[in-house]
């Protein structure tokens, strides 16, 4: 196993997916960012060279390549990170194409919002280089990252995985019992199931909601904003995989939250969600 990491692959160039890749890139590491969509990989590569400028980190630049070769991608990287939509049998998939194709020394991470990697790690042969690696975007404003191990992670690929969060200047959130949810999320998790059954149950509406939480805690977004801003369609499925998991009626989402994904209706992406957005005009 490499002592050190000092490339990084990115699987997943989506929206949580190119924001890892610019906070690696800009500390000092080799990316290499893959993507089965050409779109995806052309917009992540617009997002992370434009960051990377804005920082005035023009070689950091030539660190970065783009792939839509999965064996290309990830030649030689020392950790992939897997940033694939919440979808335990697609993760399942990805784990399994990573472990054929990586170097035999390579950690393997999931970004994964709530499955513990205990539940992708059959579908790998190096079951002690895995780990939950889950960043919390916008990342440059909320730099932490949860690590969690699964159930054989040696305390060598842990170790490495930590120092490595600190190196992209993110504070670990170190996770000592196998949790869905893992710290922060699982505090999320609560505070959205709340407000999603006031909102459903008519008790309030969402401005007032998200105006009780930004006065309360004094952020700036509250939490229907943050859902908006994350992607509905994300946030739908990682609360269906607390669902899942607990089998618990009080767990299930909304069936009007089923309806706003449904409906193509996703948050600022989209430019609808729980509200409406302007689109700029290009």
């Amino acid at each position: 196993m490499a002592k050190e990491i000092k490339s990084v692959g990115i699987v997943g160039a989506g929206f949580t997916g190119k924001q890892i890749a610019a906070q690696t890139a800009q500390n000092n590491f080799v990316v290499k960012v893959y993507d089965s969509n050409p779109k995806s990989v052309e917009d992540a590569k617009k997002y992370i060279t434009g960051v990377l400028k804005r920082k005035n980190l023009m070689d950091a630049i030539q660190d970065v390549s783009y792939y839509s070769d999965l064996d290309k991608a990830l030649k030689d990287v020392d950790l992939v990170i897997e940033a694939v939509p919440e979808n335990l049998a697609l993760k399942k998939k990805i784990f399994s194409q990573i472990d054929n194709l990586a170097p035999a020394h390579t950690i393997i991470g999931t970004n994964s919002s709530s499955y513990p990697v205990s539940k992708i790690e059959s579908a790998v042969k190096r079951k002690d280089k895995v780990l939950n690696l889950h960043f919390y975007p916008p990342i440059p404003t909320r730099p932490m990252v949860d690590i969690m191990r699964g159930s054989e992670t040696s305390e060598e690929t842990f170790e490495i995985g930590k120092k490595w969060i600190e190196d992209i200047k993110c504070e670990p959130l170190v996770v000592n019992k196998e949790c869905l949810g893992f710290v922060f999320n699982r505090i999320w998790h609560t505070v959205k199931k709340e407000c999603l059954k006031i909102w459903d149950g008519g008790y309030a509406d969402i401005k007032t909601v998200d105006t009780a939480w930004k006065i309360f805690t004094g952020m700036k977004m509250g939490p229907f904003t943050m859902m908006d801003g994350i992607g509905l369609d994300v946030a739908y499925a990682v609360e269906m995989s607390y669902y899942g998991e607990s089998g618990d009626l009080n767990d299930k989402p909304p069936d009007a939250f089923k309806e706003l994904v449904e409906n193509g209706d996703l948050g600022l992406k989209t430019g609808k969600g729980f509200y409406t957005y302007r689109r700029r005009k290009k």
